[in-house]
């Protein structure tokens, strides 16, 4: 069995882009529906720029599937871009002045080159779309196990939504999300925030925003403290960030727990016996300020993460900066570009979360075939029930 991990390749205005999935177990149903609708809904949003007009994310299964079932090898699959121009000179022409926040400048002198648009081209969102794919195909695996994800829109610029998420709204709480074109499920917030973004787009400026991911039925025990690069809380942190424009992640109360004393941090052990057969396996918290992990590893409450998006760095009014072959001072380059991207990146981040969820599973449960996925994982609850209140 090999560790359950993905690859990205492909540019902005290139031919594609291409997820490669490896450590799947045979035997998962490849839902291309599923996959698809998330790539759909990444292209939506208030705010988006002209791009997605243009776009029509499908994800084509090039290899790791026989009938619709995965077969152990490397699950490969291609997203074409439409809008493929990287090698016409005239229409992605040499950018000299780099962005201020974008990847141009540090880009352009890693590669030793005045140059901007070999990075600009990598480094786009436009990436993304690539990592939902694979993220989606993920969480497949999560779905057979009765984990699920979800995540939303918290606020955009000063505009914050006043939502809380438990176990039993955030299924209505997804159906509200789905139906707001800012990806927020307080309608009230939701218009205020489309407001700001249209104001935004008047000011030839950018918005960014917070976006919060929940994780629900993911059993304790997930992750490790063993070692720190297998912390669950730490993968996750680093998944958030490792995606564009992310400047902030905290898990749970996160940087709020700074400013408390630990009585009022720390959540209540308590143990329900009447929900010992769910994958709690009976352990009740009456606050989750943990975020669903302690220690590294999952707690049996549900994981909780939030993350900072900055504005987009392409700002309509441009901005100070040089001309690299110059030295001289010019105002920053213009790529079309987004105003707002916080309700796509929401769907970015809810499945970039999900596959380090289901990288941690597979790391605890192994199994080359779903059928020993799901007996080890049915294995490891009936013992942990065993042990914990006397059996």
């Amino acid at each position: 069995m090999s560790a359950l991990d993905y690859q990205t390749a492909g540019e902005s205005h290139g031919p594609g882009m291409i997820a490669l999935v490896t450590g799947l177990p045979a035997g998962l149903g490849v839902d291309t529906g599923f996959i698809n609708a998330e790539l759909a809904r990444r292209q939506g949003g208030y705010g988006r720029g002209g791009r997605q007009n243009i776009e029509d994310d499908k994800a084509e299964v090039l290899a790791g599937v026989r009938q619709g079932l995965t077969i152990g090898s490397p699950l490969a699959m291609r997203i074409v871009n439409r809008d493929s121009r990287m090698d016409d000179a005239a229409r992605t022409p040499p950018i000299h002045t780099p962005r201020p926040g974008h990847a141009d400048l540090a880009g352009s002198v890693k590669y030793l080159t005045p140059d901007c648009r070999g990075t600009l081209e990598r480094a786009s969102a436009r990436e993304t779309a690539a990592r939902v794919a694979a993220g989606a195909a993920a969480r497949l695996l999560l779905h057979e196990l009765g984990i699920e994800v979800f995540a939303f829109v918290r606020s955009i610029a000063t505009v914050g939504a006043d939502v809380a998420v438990t176990e039993a709204n955030w299924r209505s709480l997804r159906q509200a999300r789905d139906a707001s074109d800012v990806g927020c499920p307080d309608e009230a917030a939701g218009a205020a925030m489309r407001e700001a973004i249209r104001r935004a787009k008047i000011d030839k400026t950018t918005l960014g925003g917070v976006i919060e991911v929940h994780v629900f039925g993911c059993p304790p025990g997930i992750g490790s403290t063993m070692d720190w690069r297998d912390r669950l809380d730490a993968r996750l942190a680093y998944a958030v960030m490792g995606v564009q424009a992310m400047k902030g992640v905290e898990i749970g109360l996160g940087f709020g727990c700074a400013s408390r004393p630990g009585h009022e941090v720390h959540d209540p052990i308590g143990y329900d016996p009447a929900r010992r057969e769910e994958p709690t396996l009976g352990l009740v918290r009456a606050t989750n300020n943990a975020g669903g992990t302690e220690g590294g590893m999952t707690d049996g409450a549900p994981i909780v993460v939030r993350a900072a998006m900055k504005p987009i760095s392409t700002v309509l009014r441009g901005m100070p900066s040089i001309d690299l072959r110059t030295g001289e001072a010019a105002p920053s380059a213009y790529e079309r570009s987004d105003v707002c991207a916080v309700p796509a990146a929401a769907v970015v981040l809810e499945n970039v979360v999900g596959f380090e969820v289901a990288r941690a599973l597979r790391q605890k449960f192994g199994g080359d075939s779903m059928a020993e996925v799901r007996a080890q994982y049915d294995a490891y609850l009936a013992l942990a029930r065993k042990m914990l209140a006397g059996g």
